[in-house]
């Protein structure tokens, strides 16, 4: 099992579970071997006992995840940085939301291109049949008739047959559009490669710079509750970013950092946190409470973008609909009112 093939909410899970073993006073050791016996999933299991044989010793949770080679080295790096920190048990709880909160993301972002894409494939099939063999049955009426369809039936009707004559060659385009496109569905490191293009494309604008913007405000999170000092914590955060504009967007907030501003206000300046975030996060770091107050802006911002991208969705819907009935519409009519017409004639 490669590294990158640990799903977000394996990984929550996990973390989740190894907290509470430690809140328990269980030791990490025998509390990997709890989850073990309790472990149905093969998979799971090949992992769990990898990780339990790296354990001999006194061998640190982070060294043994690293030796196992099964887990992200940003998962792994989080826990050494815990371990040395003293708040190991912080670090995983914080690293078990992160997760959640990264697949809650994942799945919204798959689901609006899932559906989006499904209704445009149905709405293209439909206009295809209505062209390709609708109708050519209908200009057979006409031509029965002594009469021809409307100039933009017949133009329609024309583009179905060279279609239907170049259907082989369409056909392999769309199999290899479609091999790509599951491919970067299934695998997670094509899926990376395909999301680190769109993110160099638009992860700076619209609802894609939200989304960047919620991943980097969740890791900020997760390396504060680990005891990182906050410019190395936006640092660790930023690196899992690929966008050029938003790079910048960080290294102005470091400038910003080293220049005496509090956190607050840089990132606020670099334009990462809205002036309400922001608020928050300058009441918490007057308060003590900077950590929990970033773990609040990581809830708010997730729950934002997944709002934003259902009403994506909701508007996409309808209105994929109302373009196909529009379509499907005018090329009836384009149809059946010369047909009409010649009908009223003879009667």
């Amino acid at each position: 099992m490669a590294r990158k093939s640990l799903t977000n909410i394996y990984m929550s899970t996990l973390c989740l579970e190894i907290y509470m073993l430690l809140n328990s006073g269980i030791s990490v050791r025998y509390g990997v071997e709890m989850m073990l016996d309790d472990e149905s999933d093969k998979d799971g299991k090949i992992i769990l006992q990898n990780l339990l044989d790296n354990l001999e010793g006194e061998v640190p949770l982070s060294e043994a995840m690293r030796k196992g080679k099964y887990f992200p080295l940003y998962m792994v790096n989080m826990i050494e940085i815990g371990e040395k920190t003293g708040r190991l048990a912080e670090t995983l709880k914080a690293l078990a939301e992160h997760y959640e909160r990264q697949e809650r993301l994942a799945v919204s972002i798959k689901n609006a291109t899932l559906y989006p894409a499904v209704m445009l494939a149905m709405m293209i099939a439909v206009v295809l049949i209505l062209v390709v063999q609708v109708l050519p049955i209908f200009n057979d009426v006409f031509a029965r008739m002594g009469a021809q369809m409307s100039p933009f039936a017949t133009r329609l009707m024309e583009f179905g047959a060279w279609f239907r004559g170049a259907s082989v060659v369409i056909a392999v385009v769309f199999l290899v559009l479609f091999v790509v496109a599951f491919l970067a569905w299934v695998i997670p490191v094509v899926r990376g490669g395909v999301a680190g293009a769109a993110s160099k494309l638009w992860g700076g604008k619209g609802v894609f710079g939200r989304i960047a913007a919620s991943r980097f405000v969740s890791s900020m999170s997760l390396a504060m509750a680990s005891g990182i000092d906050i410019e190395d914590s936006v640092n660790l955060a930023a690196s899992l970013n690929s966008n050029p504009s938003i790079s910048r967007k960080y290294e102005n907030c470091v400038a910003l950092l080293r220049d005496g501003k509090s956190l607050a206000d840089a990132l606020k300046e670099a334009r990462i946190l809205s002036a309400r975030d922001s608020r928050i996060l300058s009441l918490g770091e007057k308060s003590g409470m900077a950590d929990s107050a970033m773990a609040e802006i990581a809830r708010r911002s997730d729950t934002i973008v997944q709002d934003e991208i259902s009403n994506i969705v909701g508007k996409i819907e309808p209105t994929l609909v109302i373009v196909t009935s529009a379509i499907v519409g005018i090329i009836l009519l384009s149809v059946m009112l010369p047909l009409m017409g010649i009908m009223t004639t003879i009667g």
